[in-house]
């Protein structure tokens, strides 16, 4: 599968992912606390999960840029020590303002993360792996969301909320030494691995920046990307307190059930990028962006689908299994959007483009928790809320079927068709 060689690379970015997403996680499981110990209204608690997405959006982009200046290497070491110190930071909150502001600040820190890893990536992996790669390296993420209530929620009920911050900040700051210390940003021999099928999408000559940030390859991957964000970060954020303010719940069984939906999203990212390479290569006749298309057009209505029906359902039980179904098709198409980058941009745009993309896809983290809070303290359910989600990813799913294409390198701002309809 992956060399000895290269089998550092991928853990350190797994406990990256792990790390992200145990870090921004905590606060939608302490939410419940923090709400009644701050006085915060549904209203103000979405508006505090939204800031997060302010500076991390903004950072996707910076970050994505930074890698490809400075090295990707280094920009994750900066960026992790910055989103721990905020992360640590949320214990010193003492109301609405302050703790928005240390979410914008942790949101920034923490924006590097995936254009980093899909630069990384980039550098140690031949095309046939780059999807396989990118799903193992983020399926830490998922990861990180199921052991964030178990550990956040008991040392909540044990101890107190802000105890949990502290710890989280720690772990990321040994993360942080470790890396610096042993990893490489490329390897010390070129990659050797010869393609066994057509992969030559991304064009080879140097390409302006600007010339990407106009296609509609692009803009309607991460179109599809945004309804990819906007059903994850509803279900990071609102999830936990619609399982104790709407079913019923108490924290600790709250903390527990957050727990299922992870791990089948943990799953479905790790197996992703593998099933996209393994269509890749039978396809191969086909087409590079056909394999990546079949894998996000199904799984992403799939997804849509199942967080619709769960806002209509009448039990628990049907609720958590529909979202834990939703995410697990979810995240199957987490590789996916980062594959279609590396397969259609040149290697040194890379970082730029993918945050560039990940910058549009993350303002869904702006609107759609201030949205949620809005909804529900407006109706008093979240029923709304799980159709919105819905029927965005479906017209998403539509738009990646009409307009990513292989794009044609040059002067101009074209782009041609598929060599197969899809």
């Amino acid at each position: 599968m992956f060399s000895k060689g290269k089998l550092p690379i991928i853990i350190m970015l797994f406990l990256a992912g792990v790390i992200n997403y145990l870090d921004r996680s905590a606060l939608s499981i302490a939410a419940p606390f923090i709400q009644d110990d701050l006085t915060l209204s549904a209203t103000q608690m979405g508006l505090i999960f939204s800031s997060f997405s302010v500076g991390y959006a903004i950072f996707n982009f910076l970050g994505g840029m930074a890698s490809d200046r400075y090295g990707a290497k280094l920009t994750l070491f900066v960026a992790m020590v910055v989103w721990s110190l905020f992360s640590g930071a949320i214990a010193l909150a003492v109301g609405f303002v302050s703790l928005m502001v240390i979410r914008v600040l942790f949101g920034m820190g923490e924006g590097p993360l995936s254009a980093t890893i899909n630069k990384m990536v980039n550098n140690w992996f031949p095309p046939t792996q780059r999807a396989s790669a990118i799903g193992v390296t983020n399926s830490g993420t998922p990861l990180g969301g199921a052991i964030s209530g178990p550990i956040v929620g008991m040392i909540a009920v044990a101890f107190s909320w802000k105890v949990s911050f502290i710890l989280i900040m720690i772990i990321g700051l040994v993360w942080a030494v470790c890396w610096f210390k042993f990893v490489k940003e490329k390897p010390a021999k070129p990659m050797g691995e010869a393609p066994a099928v057509k992969v030559d999408v991304a064009p080879q000559e140097k390409i302006p920046l600007t010339f990407y940030l106009k296609q509609k390859t692009v803009l309607f991957t991460a179109f599809a990307f945004f309804a990819y964000n906007y059903i994850l970060f509803f279900f990071l954020t609102w999830f936990p307190s619609y399982l104790v303010k709407e079913r019923g719940l108490s924290v600790e069984s709250m903390s527990v059930i957050t727990v299922i939906p992870w791990i089948l999203g943990f799953i479905g990212l790790a197996a992703g990028g593998f099933v996209s390479d393994y269509v890749f290569k039978k396809a191969a006749k086909k087409g590079v962006l056909f394999s990546r298309k079949v894998v996000l057009v199904t799984c992403l209505l799939a997804s849509a689908i199942c967080i619709g029906v769960a806002g209509l359902v009448t039990t628990t039980v049907s609720a958590v299994i529909l979202v834990a179904l939703s995410v697990f098709f979810l995240y199957l198409t987490g590789a996916i959007y980062w594959a279609i980058v590396q397969d259609v941009v040149d290697q040194n745009n890379v970082g730029s483009v993918g945050g560039f993309m990940h910058f549009l896809a993350n303002t869904a983290g702006i609107i759609g928790p201030a949205l949620t809070g809005f909804i529900v303290d407006k109706t008093g359910t979240f029923s709304g809320a799980f159709l919105l989600a819905g029927g965005l990813a479906v017209f998403a799913s539509l738009t990646v079927i009409r307009f990513v294409r292989p794009i044609i390198s040059g002067t101009k701002d074209r782009s041609v068709n598929d060599s197969v309809s899809f």
